[in-house]
């Protein structure tokens, strides 16, 4: 535009023009509009839960094998809405009315207690699971205290409540463990698995004879487990012929260094009897009044310890069980173990299958407590009772493989001569491979396990 063109419009008009050219002069193509500022639970999407919850096989999908136990998926798009203010499926932890993340209240939200390892402890007697990651690396004091922040401020799903540079504090801080005390004279006996270590990316299984001390006859009416963080399970074995026994306080390794199996150890597995023992990291268990188990004099116990290590770094594991007695003339009925197993499983590959037996009794049983044991192909564990006027009745349910419903019932179930009970399984597995019966995590089991009187 030339002095004419200027003056024929005026200056007014012409100022307009010359203001309008400068600011497109001043416009470049890498001008664009300020990023939106990341949310708060966007950060613990992207930061937390995506790297460490949401990986295969854990909360990925509702595909995981896993699935069935937890019932959570925390991938991005709907970890938001199948956490905030839902119910947890943990039984405990329900009926202590935590959610999986309750607005406002850390404490009473399931989520902040997995994170920051205060699960297995939060409560005396309960049980609200492992801390998470199971067996993988803890989450940095940062991250822990971002989301109780983020909680203690309403869990929104938009928005920023909480200082980012958490996030940036890489201080892990090890949560102590306290391993149960010994119980005081003439109360109890203590049995322990002592400390030892689990390798990096390493599943260690082990088993250890222990005597548990006792001189004469005892009755337990109570027993409390307790193992470190990482654990699958610990149980207490006697043994079907008390003539070929382990030596004491020997390790036995389930698995060589190589991952392969250790056959001398499989092969004394075949020996047990279930006595006693947890998959969850702390356990509470009292019979009902006038019931016990009888310990024989100078008895030993196989003690069995599972652990998962999917860290970088070498782990310790550890465990303990406390018998805790009653005097015999308090007993009314001696409890003895049930260990009901279907050996007889063959699960086709990328296949759901369902595996039904029967266990019928050759004299009468008042049965006062059922759980049960499969792997982690396992999605529903059913028990109904077999013959009489209850036939078929569902007696015990559990969708849960590694920390299955122990349920003790008020009145026993009252089974005949030539009644029993059937376990129907339901199995799905996703490998490419068959599946049979077997003693490690890749095998499958399908075990009743419980406590009867006669």
């Amino acid at each position: 535009m030339n002095l004419l063109t200027y003056t024929r419009l005026g200056f007014g008009a012409a100022a307009a023009i010359l203001l309008t050219n400068l600011v497109s002069c001043t416009k470049t193509a890498t001008d664009t509009p300020a990023p939106t500022e990341l949310s708060s639970f966007d950060l613990i999407q992207q930061k937390i839960l995506t790297p460490s919850c949401a990986t295969s096989g854990c909360h990925l999908s509702d595909k995981d094998i896993t699935y069935i136990q937890h019932g959570l998926v925390l991938a991005e798009g709907v970890a938001y809405q199948n956490m905030v203010g839902v119910d947890p499926k943990n039984a405990d932890a329900k009926t202590d009315g935590l959610k999986r993340i309750k607005a406002f209240a850390s404490l009473e939200s399931l989520l902040y207690h997995k994170l920051a390892g205060t699960a297995a402890s939060h409560h005396s007697g309960k049980q609200y699971g492992n801390p998470m990651p199971l067996g993988g690396t803890i989450l940095p004091d940062g991250q822990v205290e971002f989301v109780r922040r983020w909680i203690e401020a309403g869990a929104p799903k938009t928005g920023t409540v909480a200082d980012a540079a958490l996030l940036d504090d890489k201080t892990v801080t090890v949560v102590t463990y306290d391993p149960l005390p010994v119980p005081a004279s003439g109360t109890g006996y203590q049995m322990a698995v002592p400390l030892f270590e689990i390798q990096p990316n390493f599943e260690r299984e082990l088993f250890t004879r222990r005597t548990v001390g006792n001189t004469q006859d005892i009755y337990v009416n109570r027993y409390e487990t307790k193992m470190r963080s990482g654990s699958h399970h610990f149980v207490a074995y006697d043994f079907q012929n008390r003539n070929i026994l382990p030596n004491l306080n020997d390790i036995r390794d389930l698995r060589n260094p190589d991952k392969s199996l250790n056959l001398f150890t499989a092969f004394s597995m075949s020996n047990h009897v279930y006595f006693a023992g947890s998959q969850a990291q702390y356990q509470d268990y009292v019979f009902p009044a006038g019931t016990a188990l009888l310990v024989p004099a100078g008895a030993s116990f196989d003690l069995n310890s599972h652990f998962v290590n999917k860290t970088s770094t070498v782990m310790k594991g550890e465990a303990q069980v406390n018998f805790y007695t009653v005097d015999k003339s308090t007993v009314q009925h001696v409890v003895q173990t049930l260990n009901l197993s279907n050996t007889s499983l063959n699960l086709p590959g990328n296949t759901r299958t369902t595996m039904t037996k029967s266990f019928t009794f050759d004299k009468p049983r008042q049965v006062l407590t059922l759980t049960s044991h499969i792997h982690k192909m396992g999605e529903k564990f059913v028990i109904k009772i077999k013959g009489g006027t209850r036939d078929g009745e569902v007696v015990y349910t559990s969708t849960d493989w590694e920390h299955p419903d122990i349920i003790t019932f008020k009145t026993p179930i009252s089974l005949n001569k030539g009644e029993g009970l059937t376990s129907e399984i339901t199995y799905n597995n996703t490998s490419s491979k068959t599946i049979n019966f077997g003693l490690t995590s890749e095998d499958e089991m399908g075990i009743i396990f419980g406590y009867f009187y006669e």
